[in-house]
């Protein structure tokens, strides 16, 4: 589904011309609900409603300390997108941001983990997305025997699914690192396969209250937020009846072949 599908903008565009199309057609209880609704939806443009939209997602993550003990002693890191295409599997500056804020928030967990391995999931294109990472958690000291990649998926889902059917298997209690806004869905669809993840965010797109003036005012930076944020709710939605329907056993495998994985 197109990003516009998600965003906030493109219904507020839309009510609005048929608001100024429609005006003196309609009756005045709906256009005062058409109002509302731009006000609401411009509300969620600026920072006051993108934050409360990222709460909404990020506050369904159980926090790290409720992780029961035993502790994993296996990291597992979804890759988060790279902004270009990569040129070779050494090109790392192909990694968007958030690929490399979770690398290094699972490179670090990993380092604090002791005899830890780590797994790195994530396909794309021609390099797939975890051999650019697992490149640069050599550089950044990790043995590239403890690293094992994942490079099939191209969905959260597929992280979960390839992961499951890696060799040598990956234990079923994990630590998982992604954003923190993409981990409930993440934590879904990995428990759907079996394991037992326990949740480590990397970075958080909420911003605490603060009563200046723009943050009641629509942003782009905020826009970014409340489209991402919209995502993962309509994502986690999918997810939960992809869920049910793996429980039954009516969900259909990907067409991607899984293949075993081998050390970068």
């Amino acid at each position: 589904m197109p990003d516009y599908a998600f965003s906030p903008l493109t219904y507020a565009l839309l009510l609005a011309l048929v608001l100024v199309l429609s005006w003196r057609r309609l009756p005045r209880a709906i256009r005062t609900t058409g109002i509302a609704l731009e006000v609401v939806l411009l509300i969620a443009m600026a920072p006051l409603g993108a934050n409360l939209l990222v709460w909404s997602v990020e506050s369904q993550a159980p926090s790290p300390q409720s992780c029961p003990l035993p502790t994993p002693s296996t990291v597992v890191v979804l890759s988060g997108g790279t902004s270009r295409p990569p040129r070779s599997a050494e090109d790392v500056s192909a990694l968007d941001t958030s690929s490399l804020h979770r690398l290094f928030t699972g490179v670090a967990l990993w380092r604090n983990t002791p005899d830890a391995s780590l797994v790195i999931a994530g396909g794309g294109g021609r390099v797939p997305e975890s051999v650019l990472l697992a490149g640069l958690a050599e550089r950044m000291g990790v043995p590239r025997d403890v690293i094992e990649i994942e490079r099939h998926s191209h969905t959260t889902w597929e992280n979960a699914l390839y992961t499951s059917h890696l060799s040598p298997a990956v234990p079923k209690r994990i630590w998982l690192v992604t954003s923190s806004l993409h981990m409930p869905r993440a934590l879904g669809a990995f428990r759907a396969f079996g394991f037992q993840p326990c949740a480590w965010p990397s970075e958080s797109l909420y911003e605490a209250f603060s009563p200046r003036v723009g943050y009641f005012l629509p942003q782009s930076s905020s826009l970014a937020k409340a489209d991402r944020a919209i995502h993962e709710l309509i994502g986690g939605i999918v997810y939960r009846a992809l869920e049910w329907k793996h429980r039954r056993g009516d969900a259909k495998p990907p067409s991607a072949t899984v293949a075993p994985s081998a050390n970068p």
